[in-house]
């Protein structure tokens, strides 16, 4: 029979100490994830509000109107009861894609210029420089657009205000939003992989083309979608530098108007029909995004089970 041996006050003193910590430790936890829980919920409901307005001010349009007329009337002259928003929903995507395939090259180049090549020093200024891109306000890169870049573009080809101009700025402004999400997405290939892949003396662009970007694939996706969103949403540069002339346009060179614009120029004195129409026209870039948003979930999900053999 061996004696019982009494716990020390310094022990009982420290088990208690530590089942203290650990309720508190369970208690902050279960504050932050409640929290977060009641932000997310709060975050989901202003989305839900905000689209059943949008939908609800659509409605005397959608059901006076119809959706037909929004594809096949003449032009878009409200005021005399047409409403194509052909050109405009044109318009706006054109800007969109041109701008989100100068900027997409542009910002992934920058990250792995950042990530893997440059010396630190250069590589924290250069990320600084990126986020004092992202914060400067949207009027002033239209007004910088409009007092340089359009004359230089009249040089080219009158009239200077047009599509190519829309473009031009508007991957200049999304261009931080993919480099810097770029950047975050290429930091976290964990640091194994890229050791292995050093270990087996593959070359620097090998390693990149083959190891890095295909792991951070779905966090680059990530940051051309929410670019691109940026894009299709975008209103005062480019209402200040494409024209605002409602067209197909026939070349880069041509004035057009986009659905952000178009809202913003017209909402000050529209009432009843073209008012809604309106509201269709803010319906339409919801969807777009929300189109934008299910691509990208699709693809996180062929991602994750290409990863995972599902």
């Amino acid at each position: 029979m061996y004696p019982l041996i009494s716990p020390s006050k310094g022990n009982l003193s420290h088990q208690v100490d530590s089942s203290a910590s650990l309720r508190r430790a369970k208690r902050h936890d279960w504050l932050l994830l409640n929290g977060l829980r009641l932000l997310a919920g709060i975050t989901a409901a202003i989305g839900v509000l905000i689209t059943v307005f949008v939908l609800k001010e659509s409605l005397p349009a959608l059901q006076s109107i119809g959706i037909l007329r929004f594809f096949g009337d003449e032009a878009w002259h409200p005021l005399e009861g047409q409403f194509n928003l052909v050109p405009i929903l044109l318009g706006t995507v054109l800007i969109a894609l041109g701008g989100i395939a100068i900027a997409t090259p542009l910002g992934l180049l920058s990250a792995l210029f950042c990530q893997f090549y440059a010396p630190k020093l250069l590589a924290s200024i250069y990320q600084r420089l990126l986020e004092l891109l992202a914060g400067i306000p949207s009027v002033v890169y239209g007004f910088w657009g409009l007092v340089v870049l359009v004359p230089k573009i009249n040089q080219i080809h009158p009239p200077g205000q047009s599509l190519l101009a829309g473009i031009l700025i508007l991957s200049l402004m999304i261009l931080p939003t993919v480099a810097l999400l770029s950047k975050t997405s290429l930091g976290d290939v964990p640091g194994d992989y890229l050791k292995g892949a050093e270990a087996l003396s593959l070359s620097r662009w090998t390693i990149l083309s083959r190891i890095v970007l295909p792991t951070a694939r779905s966090g680059l996706i990530t940051a051309i979608v929410l670019a691109t969103g940026r894009a299709l949403g975008e209103t005062m540069a480019v209402l200040m530098v494409c024209g605002n002339v409602v067209q197909i346009p026939n070349s880069v060179f041509a004035p057009v108007r986009s659905l952000a614009a178009n809202i913003a120029l017209e909402m000050a004195y529209a009432t009843m029909d073209h008012r809604s129409v309106l509201f269709v026209s803010g319906l339409v870039l919801l969807g777009l995004v929300g189109l934008l948003v299910m691509i990208t979930s699709a693809l996180g999900a062929e991602e994750q089970g290409r990863r995972y053999g599902i």
